[in-house]
């Protein structure tokens, strides 16, 4: 989506058109399917375990799988790794991750089928949070150092058919890019634009781009500025799709549907990745299930709207709407409607309403997403009318989209709640529709509530939660901690699915805090910069605690870590009892 789109196009499903990238013969872009991959999380170096890993995961379903490169001799195993699958008959490509390193993206080059590079700190130096000063004349001088490093790095890549991808992610931001942009979605787009210049300059097209990060709201964000910034120049790259650090079980099924579904129903992304803190296996199902009910919508019936006067599509804000019971609209939090009985509800996690009748101090309207606009036009009459709109098309973000901007046009300001019902049994297919659909919606800025319904589903208190995390994802509403974790990989420095559960168990009420738990120091530091407080991996065995990006202690015993958070957390006032 950019702001140039301002007919029914935006509100219809079709693909981006992009160039088509080769990857070690799986090739990707709008001219083939969406692609799916996951990561191994085992040590890079270890290549038999790492080569059944990568089987397991292609078999799972996976197009490509990323193995990590901290090194030189990583990038040599992750060839050695290829080989092997090779001759067992697994043909998946590889994609040599890299962080910090040039030498170890060189070496990969040559090995590999991919190589992903992050333009943060590729040939920048690492990201030490400091506010630095440049002239014009400094950063053009930065500008051609990208410039020389990049040119043999593109041309071995040419040389032996590697495809590269220039992996922004939020927290690794060069200092560089931070003295000008802040730790912002413009400063991710334009820390990828000027390597994609180079890229263009040399004829490489061989590029795909991701702009990730563990607010989806960023990430959102992001992309649809790179998107508009190509545009601009004429660039068609395909795109990586992912939300970094999503976390763990439903809230990162719920967390990854929100972000990768709202860029997918404008049509954006080319090949995806689910991060969940889980086996990379696990990540790939969800991931496949996202795409088929994405794209399952393709060449549906055309529906008709146009964007509303002065909507910003790119940062879209709240819409005034009346205050209704002294809870719904006028930017005050969505509320959340449930169908089942306030006894079906153990947890603190609880409905605004139960049903949307008998209540004296709401008039709940039932209306369809393909209702005549001026049929409504009477509520704004009634201080009471709540809109509950049920979208009419199977692309249910699109059909909800062109009524919400068709009411805020005609200028009915009554609260607006989403209605979606879905027959599905399945947790995880629920989540990742629940998801991909309240979020793209939700992401508008124009709903002040969300009904989610699946009578079939055995626990509703579990479609409640649906509902609330993906409020949460769309950061709209809070309901309980956010964690923010990494998916394993072979550089995390514990379990961290056991990790990740016990710090959850221990801080899951702090509903106010956001919690990161990172496997390792090259991304923790920089991608839970969005947390008010991190556990890190430092070394096998140790953990480094953080204060928002400050390190506070390091290198504590693992076993000490939990207690040591606990203790930091109430030193800076921070701790409520459970």
């Amino acid at each position: 989506m950019t702001t140039k789109q301002t007919d029914s196009s935006y509100f219809n499903y079709s693909r981006r058109t992009t160039v088509s990238v080769n990857v070690g013969g799986t090739p990707l872009g709008s001219d083939f399917p969406v692609r799916v991959q996951s990561m191994t999380n085992t040590a890079t170096d270890d290549v038999e375990r790492s080569a059944e890993q990568c089987t397991r995961i292609a078999q799972a379903g996976a197009h490509y799988v990323r193995l990590t490169a901290q090194g030189v001799r990583q990038a040599e195993s992750i060839g050695m790794i290829r080989n092997l699958l090779r001759k067992q008959g697994c043909n998946v490509p590889l994609v040599a991750d890299i962080h910090f390193n040039p030498r170890a993206a060189f070496a990969a080059a040559a090995l590999t089928d991919k190589v992903r590079i992050n333009p943060g700190n590729f040939v920048d130096p690492a990201r030490t949070f400091k506010t630095l000063e440049y002239t014009p004349e400094e950063y053009q001088a930065e500008l051609q150092r990208i410039h020389d490093t990049l040119v043999p790095f593109i041309d071995l890549c040419r040389e032996h058919g590697t495809a590269v991808r220039l992996g922004v992610n939020h927290g690794s931001l060069s200092d560089r890019i931070m003295s000008r942009y802040g730790n912002t979605a413009a400063g991710m787009v334009e820390s990828v634009m000027e390597f994609l210049r180079v890229f263009v300059e040399q004829g490489f097209m061989e590029v795909v781009i991701s702009m990730k990060a563990s607010n989806v709201v960023v990430m959102v964000e992001a992309v649809r500025r790179l998107v508009e910034a190509m545009d601009k120049e004429d660039m068609h790259f395909p795109l990586h799709l992912g939300v970094t650090e999503a976390g763990f079980g439903e809230d990162g099924r719920v967390k990854s549907a929100v972000g990768i579904g709202t860029l997918m129903a404008q049509g954006l992304g080319d090949t995806i990745r689910v991060s969940l803190s889980e086996d990379p296996e696990v990540e790939v199902p969800v991931a496949n299930k996202l795409v088929e009910y994405i794209t399952s919508r393709k060449g549906h019936a055309p529906i008709q709207g146009k964007l509303s006067e002065g909507y910003d599509a790119l940062m879209p804000q709240r819409r005034k709407t009346a205050l209704v019971d002294g809870r719904i609209g006028a930017g005050k939090v969505p509320v959340v409607i449930a169908s089942c009985q306030e006894s079906d509800i153990k947890g603190n996690i609880r409905p605004d309403y139960y049903g949307i009748t008998g209540h004296d101090s709401v008039h709940f309207v039932e209306v369809s997403a393909d209702a005549p606009v001026d049929s409504l036009k009477q509520y704004n009459d009634d201080p009471q009318a709540v809109l509950v709109i049920t979208p009419a098309s199977v692309n249910v973000p699109g059909s909800m989209l062109a009524m919400l901007h068709a009411l805020a046009d005609a200028g009915i300001n009554c609260p607006t709640v989403m209605h979606v019902a879905y027959d599905d049994q399945d947790s995880e297919w629920l989540q990742v529709k629940a998801g991909a659909d309240l979020g793209a919606v939700l992401m508008s800025g124009l709903l002040d509530g969300v009904w989610l319904e699946a009578p079939r589903y055995a626990d509703q208190e579990e479609v409640v939660k649906i509902a609330f995390a993906a409020l949460q994802a769309a950061r709209l509403r809070t309901s309980k901690t956010e964690f923010i974790s990494c998916p394993s990989c072979g550089r995390t420095m514990f379990d961290l699915q056991t990790t990740v559960k016990r710090v959850q168990e221990a801080t899951a009420h702090l509903t106010h805090l956001k919690i990161g738990v990172m496997g390792c120091v090259v991304n923790g530091p920089g991608e839970m910069a969005d947390a008010d407080y991190g556990y890190v991996g430092a070394a096998r065995g140790r953990i480094s605690l953080y204060k928002n990006k400050e390190c506070v202690e390091k290198n504590i015993p693992e076993a000490e870590a939990i207690p040591r958070l606990i203790a930091l957390i109430k030193q800076n006032n921070d701790w409520v009892e459970p």
